[in-house]
């Protein structure tokens, strides 16, 4: 490889590095480190689940994804996002924050919407810039940065916060979103293909997302998205809450869950890229699916008082590693379901599914951890997460859902 193509990739690793870096910082502290605040607070489990629906502008990015895909500088949009966020991040600074203060939970949204719209640009031009050999790498790059942004956003802020309280701790936030600001200017777009279709206006655009979703092999992969991630999702959105009932202190929640977790992530998202482009997509997804359900089993353990704070840190290690794996894996599949004429919509609408699931296994979560307990809500989303792989294998085995995805498959 030539220096120049060696710079260039280092380039590219660099501006998605920043940019899904970017979209981790507020999302780690408003889904790690608030739900551990309001449980503090006495908010119920329920309560603290329907704090998922201030994540809606995940679940219908989609509605905006085409006018965002195909009009506009993605430079532009990227500075102008990027920059938006820091500011809001500063603007809280200044304001005398509670836990269940309106202010807060209107910033959670707002943020929200800006990373959920950053993520549409990120996406589309990440399926632009790298090649299809190359998609492990970009998949393990967007997960692995994205759990850094968890690390600084559910971990040290959390400590921060702890430390010091919710100015300090904005002013630190406003600052690495500031930072990450930096590789977006010297991007050079890619060039558009010559052949590539019309740019769709007036109601074609408005519909646009429409028109994707039903295009051939996308509702089913809808559906097994689901499959895959449904039962996970049940099981991790109750892990905060979960430590702090069974003793373990907000700050060793902030090491536990933010660093170290987030921070075996790391690794966890660089094996699940070699994973998937040594071994092939279906035997890294049945791998890595199954390595999660089991590493689910020791919290399934603890939960009926078969372990303690030692077991917990085990298994905090095992699913920081194996559940980034089998999410680099889905998110490789999906990369690959995108048609690249159409790849932000496309790959939008693909993500818009897993919050979508990511919202309806935690408000899930809530309710049955209310009513059964942890224990039996654990076994119940453990057994749901081994069905779900095997089903989601068995099924591509038998019903590619595009062209690209047989070509992908095996």
């Amino acid at each position: 490889m030539s220096g120049s193509a060696q710079n260039s990739q280092a380039q590219r690793i660099a501006l998605l590095s920043g940019l899904y870096t970017a979209q981790g910082i507020p999302f780690g502290f408003f889904t790690l480190a608030l739900p551990v605040l309001m449980r503090d607070a006495g908010w119920s489990l329920t309560a603290i689940g329907f704090l998922q629906f201030l994540a809606l502008p995940w679940g219908i990015k989609f509605l905006w994804a085409p006018a965002l895909d195909h009009h506009g500088s993605r430079r532009g949009w990227l500075l102008f996002f990027q920059c938006s966020a820091c500011l809001m991040a500063l603007a809280l600074s200044q304001l005398h924050m509670q836990t269940g203060s309106i202010v807060l939970f209107a910033a959670v949204f707002l943020f929200n919407l800006i990373a959920a719209s950053q993520d549409i640009v990120t996406d589309g031009l990440a399926v632009r810039l790298l090649g299809a050999k190359e998609r492990g790498l970009a998949n393990a790059i967007q997960v692995g940065a994205y759990r850094l942004g968890m690390i600084l956003g559910g971990g040290l802020l959390l400590w921060l916060f702890a430390q010091t309280g919710w100015q300090v701790m904005f002013l630190c936030m406003a600052a690495l979103l500031g930072l990450t600001i930096l590789p977006v200017l010297p991007l050079k777009e890619p060039v558009r293909r010559v052949d590539a279709p019309q740019r769709p206006a007036g109601m074609a655009l408005m519909i646009g997302w429409l028109h994707r979703a039903l295009a051939p092999g996308m509702l089913t992969f809808f559906g097994l998205i689901f499959c895959f991630r449904f039962g996970d999702q049940i099981l991790n959105s109750l892990l905060p809450p979960f430590l702090l009932d069974h003793g373990v202190s907000k700050s060793t929640i902030a090491v536990m869950k933010g660093a170290v977790g987030s921070g075996t992530s790391l690794l966890g998202a660089s094996i699940g890229g070699w994973l998937t482009y040594r071994l092939g997509r279906r035997k890294a997804m049945l791998f890595a699916g199954l390595s999660q359900a089991a590493g689910f089993g020791l919290y399934v353990a603890v939960a009926f008082g078969l372990g303690g704070v030692e077991l917990l840190w085990t298994a905090t290690v095992l699913e920081g590693i194996v559940g980034t794996m089998a999410t680099v894996v889905l998110f490789t599949l999906m990369m690959d379901a995108c048609d690249p004429d159409h790849a932000g919509t496309d790959y939008t609408l693909l993500a818009s599914v897993v919050v979508a699931v990511s919202s309806l296994g935690s408000l899930t979560g809530g309710v049955l951890g209310d009513r059964l307990g942890y224990g039996p809500t654990f076994l119940l989303a453990t057994g749901l997460a081994v069905a779900g792989c095997l089903f989601v294998v068995w099924w591509l085995d038998r019903h590619p859902t595009n062209e690209r995805i047989a070509q992908a498959w095996g």
